[in-house]
């Protein structure tokens, strides 16, 4: 089976100083906005009790999402709180069209739940998401959409205009993910036995391959309970965005810097 790693999510409580600092480091663009009332059919997120913004890297995406109330009331809200603040929240991996139908029933044999499907799913384009308790360490998508046989091919959760909004003058690729995990090799078997991709080990350390980098599973060293912890982004120039993450007062380490809970290895 063929993954692109298309989208990564993260789960926040501040909206407008994310974006500002994703802005003002890798002076990225805003292609799609739900603020809170954009219906399923148009890709909105308010149905999940969210609100959002998308912003291109290359041809993939980052997102946020931040719950509409405070408290326990969303899926993404209760995630806040179970791991103690804002952080990674989903990969969204987009796959063959041709190799969907195969996704599905395989989940099925193996009995693994979904807890979406038709609701994000639109004519050019299905989704589905996997269960976080049947495939725990975050919360995943599986989706194909039109113009697949392009790099930058529509992608169903932005506006087809996304192009404009891509700038690749700071970061251009998200290049690998990386899941905390107190069980890092029992993980990375079951994330591949659900995706149905090998699961190897590179320098000692368990991952799943995808066709823009690795996920790697890691014993957590941030004191976090397990999910997404960081990914890898590939930069031009590491020490320029490094040096900007610090002036807006972010926090930085060597070639990491943290935005909204979730870090993000620079790798050049």
């Amino acid at each position: 089976m063929v993954l692109r790693l298309r989208q990564v999510a993260i789960v926040g409580d501040d909206y407008a100083g994310t974006e500002a600092a994703l802005s003002a480091v890798f002076d990225l663009g805003v292609a799609y906005r739900d603020p809170g009332n954009r219906p399923a059919r148009e890709a909105g997120v308010s149905i999940f009790g969210l609100k959002n913004f998308v912003m291109p890297i290359g041809n993939q995406f980052l997102e946020l999402v931040v719950p509409l109330e405070d408290g326990m009331t969303s899926a993404a809200g209760r995630y806040l709180q179970r791991r103690g603040g804002p952080g990674g929240y989903m990969l969204l991996f987009q796959v063959p069209r041709a190799e969907y139908g195969a996704h599905r029933q395989h989940l099925s044999e193996i009995g693994v739940r979904m807890v979406a499907g038709g609701d994000i799913s639109e004519e050019g384009s299905e989704a589905m998401h996997i269960h976080p308790k049947d495939l725990p360490g975050c919360l995943v998508e599986l989706r194909w959409c039109e113009n697949e046989d392009v790099s930058n091919g529509d992608w169903w959760p932005v506006e087809r205009d996304w192009r404009d909004h891509c700038n690749t003058k700071f970061v251009e690729a998200i290049c690998g993910a990386e899941i905390q995990t107190p069980e890092p090799v029992f993980l990375a078997e079951r994330w591949a036995e659900v995706l149905q991709v090998p699961m190897a080990m590179l320098d000692g350390v368990p991952t799943i391959p995808t066709v823009d980098g690795p996920v790697r599973f890691i014993e957590p060293s941030d004191g976090r309970p397990e999910g997404l912890g960081a990914i890898d982004v590939r930069v031009p120039d590491a020490q320029l965005v490094a040096d900007s993450a610090a002036r807006f007062g972010l926090r930085t380490d060597n070639r990491t810097i943290e935005i909204s809970g979730l870090r993000f290895n620079l790798v050049g």
